[in-house]
Formats: structure tokens, sequence, C-alpha cells
């Protein structure tokens, strides 16, 4: 089977374990006809303690080396320079192909909060600086994400319900709740004006942490509802899952009405028909 497009991946520049060479023949031996290389732009030390992020001294080179695949591989694979760009993060000061806009996490009691770095520390966080409240810390995610998409301009909105990543199941708190639904209605509401792409992201089926791609089904619905485009991206952080779980993927946005998804070309954004990734 091959797939058309992931646009969401990360390299030894970031906190992916291979180089992008080695991602390049990941997607070519899975069939993925086009890879978009989206590292993890550079960040304070204060908001980045265990350096996850590519290092701004290495931004230029990272540039080069995508750019020397992009040619060296032409005839196999087309190749996008991307980046994902952190609510945290200076705006970059080079040309990208596109911008994927993700909050990772936020500020409390001048501390950085993580969403994601590890089940400990996102308990940790909301114990400490939430009271517990996890539906609170996730309200102010959502948050913090709707503004940053319409501050970016960012093509792409990146995982948007990343504030579940370790509730599979409810460990933490209910996603039926409420006021849970509310906030991240609320958010997405306010995120939906800023006319970009929202991702269907695999990236915590790929590290073990959930069963099902963000963003929700409530999410997905009232992203077609309000006339939203999606994408499908696996957020690789290895060559072996350049395109995890993307039939999943796709069955979930045909589930919730979607009949394409988006994906970028030499002249930009277009629609492509979710069966090229179903069949």
């Amino acid at each position: 089977m091959t797939f058309p497009q992931n646009l969401h991946t990360h390299t030894v520049f970031g906190d992916g374990k291979h180089t992008p060479e080695e991602m390049v023949l990941g997607a070519i031996r899975a069939g993925c006809r086009s890879l978009g290389f989206s590292e993890h732009s550079p960040m304070p030390p204060e908001a980045d303690p265990d350096g996850w992020t590519m290092d701004a001294s290495r931004e230029a080179e990272y540039r080069r080396e995508v750019l020397r695949l992009k040619e060296a591989y032409r005839d196999r694979l087309e190749i996008f320079l991307g980046l994902e760009l952190d609510a945290d993060s200076p705006a970059p000061t080079e040309p990208y192909d596109y911008i994927i806009g993700s909050a990772h996490g936020i500020w409390k009691d001048g501390r950085y909060l993580s969403s994601d770095a590890s089940p400990e520390s996102f308990v940790r966080g909301v114990k400490e600086h939430f009271g517990g409240d996890y539906i609170a810390f996730a309200a102010a995610c959502y948050q913090r994400e709707a503004e940053f998409a319409l501050a970016s301009r960012c093509q792409i909105v990146g995982h948007f319900d990343l504030a579940t990543r370790f509730n599979q199941k409810g460990r933490y708190f209910d996603e039926e709740d409420p006021r849970y639904r509310r906030a991240a209605l609320e958010a997405l509401e306010a995120a939906m004006a800023a006319d970009a792409i929202f991702e269907i992201n695999t990236g915590a089926i790929s590290r073990g942490w959930r069963t099902s791609p963000y963003p929700a089904p409530f999410l997905l619905d009232a992203i077609r509802q309000g006339g939203g485009r999606i994408c499908i991206t696996s957020d690789a952080h290895d060559a072996g899952t350049v395109v995890c779980a993307f039939p999943q993927a796709a069955a979930l946005a045909e589930s919730r009405g979607f009949r394409e998804a988006w994906v970028l070309g030499r002249d930009g954004f277009r629609p492509l028909s979710l069966s090229a990734w179903l069949d």
C-alpha cells in the first residue's frame, strides 16, 4: 500500500531517533510518496530543560540537509522543508515550505508545564499548579493552542488536544465532562478563525500512549461542521513510524463525515480523496 504524504516528522536535529536521510529511506520503504520535515523550533532553556527541541545553532544545518535530500531524492520522493513552531519559540527568520503551529505546554506561576513530556511531570504540574484539576489544565492548554494558531499564521494546527495524551480511557479526567468539552469547543471555534488545517495525528499511537489519533471525534465533528480542513500526519520520531496508523486515521476522518484530506504540493495545499489512504 502507498500513502500520499506525511508532513510531521522529527529527526536527530531535535528529539527524533534517526537522521533526516534515514527518515527519507523509511518513508520510501513505507510507500510514502511525499515527506515533510518539521523539526521542533528552538525554545528558551526554561521551557526546554530536557533539550528536546532543535538548538538554534543547528537550524541552518537542518535547512541545508533537508534541501540536500530534496535534490538527492527528487526522483524517488517529494520532500518539503517545514518547521513545528512552538508557542514559546521566536518566529523563524528563514522561509519554510509550511509551518505547524503547536503549543506543547503552558506557563503557570512562573513555571513551564508540559502537556506531553511524561505522565509523571504532567501529574506533578497539575497537582502543584492547578490543585489537581486536570480539566482546568486542559482548558488552559486549549486556550493557548487557539491563541497561537491565530498569532502564528501557521498552515497546520498541531495535535489540538495534546492535553489528552496521557488520558487513555479517562485515566485522569472524564473527556465527556461538559466543562471539558465546552472549553475544548470554545477554543476550537476561536482557532478555526485562523483558517489553518487541523492535523489528524497518530504520534501517540506509535509511542504507546493512545489507541486512537488526535483529535477526538467530537472535535472532528466540530471541525467538519465549521467547514474546517484536515490532513493526516504521524508525528514520526523514528523511521519506522512515518505512516503509523494512517488507514485508521483516514477511517476515523471518514466516519466523521470527511471525504478528503489536504496535502501539500509545489503549488500549495490541495484536497485529496481519503480513499488514497484507505485503498
